[in-house]
């Protein structure tokens, strides 16, 4: 089994369709919270919405695309990271992370993202990796300064939520950037 500690009681593990009923309670807990910056279909309602997310990115990663993985804190799922898309042969992937209220503020994601980074840049030799959040969601851009993305660019209106057009931030890392960070 897949296991990342991510400090003394938290770790990083694929979320997976068993994981289904814990996944719906623990949307129960980060919806709200959540729902202004991700898209409808990730912040389900019920055991069925949440065991659907999971087959969508299993799916995907079947056919090396898309991932899922979950932050348990104490052995309770808290959050997660995934790669919303995952492209071998563009060299691309986007990188995005959720938490529930009570896991913020304890240093996962972070961690957690420099993971994924390592295993897309570094293992699979991905060329970039995105982050697009936002505009006005201080604490994912903070996510991306902090494992070292560039700001590239706002597209204006680029994301409709709740009937209103956001905009939506765009940040990037290349691997050769990745690889001189982690180098130190």
């Amino acid at each position: 089994m897949f296991r990342l500690d991510l400090g003394p009681t938290a770790s990083l593990r694929p979320l997976e369709i068993w994981h289904a009923e814990e996944f719906a309670v623990h949307l129960d807990r980060a919806r709200e919270h959540i729902r202004p910056w991700v898209g409808p279909a990730f912040v389900t309602d019920s055991v069925e919405g949440a065991a659907a997310t999971i087959t969508r990115y299993a799916t995907s990663a079947a056919a090396d695309g898309g991932r899922l993985y979950g932050i348990w804190v104490d052995d309770v799922l808290r959050g997660g990271v995934m790669f919303v898309s995952f492209s071998a042969a563009a060299g691309v992937c986007e990188i995005g992370c959720w938490l529930e209220p009570a896991a913020e503020g304890q240093g996962l994601v972070t961690p957690a993202v420099n993971a994924l980074l390592d295993w897309a840049l570094i293992d699979r030799g991905l060329h970039r990796a995105e982050w697009r959040c936002r505009a006005d969601n201080v604490r994912s851009a903070a996510v991306a300064q902090r494992v070292g993305m560039r700001f590239e660019a706002t597209l204006r209106g680029a994301w409709l939520n709740g009937g209103v057009f956001h905009d939506k931030q765009v940040w990037a890392i290349l691997r050769e950037e990745h690889l001189a960070l982690r180098a130190g």
